[in-house]
């Protein structure tokens, strides 16, 4: 392709967008950001995103199916929520997006028969979004009178990747949490279960960060390849460092600056949130790079602490957001024996008044 045609038709593109070249490059700035510390560089993401924006206008359309399981069409409002005209606006033109039942215009056996058409096609993305319920034989959910279970086999069998898009689809979210009565899962764990082999690529948060789709988008259409990976099947450059290790707060964490109150100096002064239940420490996110809302802000820095929505295995629906971090605004996480919960300082009191009452009976009786 003749570099000075492509770089023409893309200054075209990007004027009929109302998107100035430097936009366009920051766009590509954030993706590289989102990507951590993958080999993607800023020249080489815009350089592979103009020939794929210039194939996509001459019908070179990657196919993406958006299925949604067990979910509140969080992760799809994050992403459709970009601001527009926006730079990352054009990645959708890299993808056809043949199916997604909350975004699609068609409806009903229209809709179904452009999934079906896409899956028989081949060379398709699959994004996944929302928890895979295995209760009641997957019939917990249906779509178009099919368990979601059965439709979610179908999909991703022969897609060349799935991506599990927010904590609900990595391990079941806040559907696994005890008692899990519909038997909320993860899609990697569903997906091993049924003997099926197709790449996954957790990503988590409640909701996921749009951005880091994005990138993933890039990373799988344009580049070509599929993202690095940790021990979990999440991006590492996105999921192997801890929000604590990246926040802008740390340093009055380390001089034992907190909040203890709202609406104090402390708060006003921007001091540490541990104290206020902040679960940064044991989150890892690239949050505080990345931002939300076209990387205006995000919890912390709108004066929250982070509840650890990044936090799934996709190995243990147990081991979900919500079973771990809540109660959001106690410090500790509460205890369970069976259905009896209470928090640890509960128990450490009790037993101190046990080990007391029995001090002062040994002294009775010496």
């Amino acid at each position: 392709m003749n570099s000075e045609a492509t770089a023409s038709d893309l200054e075209s593109i990007l004027e009929f967008h109302g998107v100035t070249r430097r936009s366009f490059m920051k766009l590509c700035g954030a993706v590289v950001a989102a990507a951590g510390v993958s080999g993607l560089t800023v020249p080489r993401v815009a350089q592979a995103l103009e020939q794929s924006v210039i194939g996509a206008k001459e019908g070179n359309l990657y196919p993406v199916i958006w299925l949604e399981g067990a979910s509140c069409t969080g992760c799809t409002e994050s992403f459709a929520q970009l601001r527009n005209p926006d730079p990352a606006s054009l990645i959708l033109e890299m993808i056809s997006l043949n199916y997604n039942d909350v975004l699609s215009a068609g409806a009903g056996e229209s809709l179904e028969e452009a999934k079906s058409q896409t899956i028989a096609a081949g060379n398709y993305i699959l994004v996944y979004e929302g928890g895979v319920l295995r209760g009641w034989d997957g019939y917990a959910t249906r779509i178009g009178g099919r368990p979601s279970t059965e439709i979610l086999t179908e999909a991703a069998k022969d897609a060349n990747a799935v991506v599990a898009l927010g904590s609900c689809a990595v391990n079941g979210g806040w559907m696994s949490a005890h008692p899990n009565r519909a038997d909320a899962c993860g899609v990697q764990q569903y997906l091993k279960q049924s003997g099926i082999s197709t790449p996954v690529i957790n990503v988590p948060g409640c909701p996921a960060n749009p951005e880091w789709l994005v990138s993933i988008l890039v990373n799988v259409v344009v580049m070509n390849s599929l993202p690095a990976l940790n021990s979990e099947n999440k991006p590492a450059s996105m999921f192997d460092q801890t929000i604590h290790d990246l926040c802008p707060r740390r340093g009055h964490f380390e001089n034992g600056e907190f909040v203890r109150q709202y609406g104090t100096k402390e708060e006003e002064e921007h001091y540490c949130l541990y104290t206020m239940g902040c679960r940064g420490p044991q989150t890892k996110a690239l949050c505080p790079i990345t931002l939300y809302n076209d990387r205006r802000s995000w919890c912390i820095e709108a004066g929250a602490p982070c509840i650890g929505c990044c936090e799934a295995n996709p190995n243990d629906p147990g081991d979900n957001w919500v079973e771990v971090n809540a109660p959001f605004a106690d410090r500790h996480r509460k205890l369970r024996i069976g259905d009896w919960q209470f928090q640890p300082q509960a128990l450490c009191l009790a037993l101190t008044g046990i080990v007391a009452v029995a001090l002062v009976i040994h002294g009775f009786g010496m």
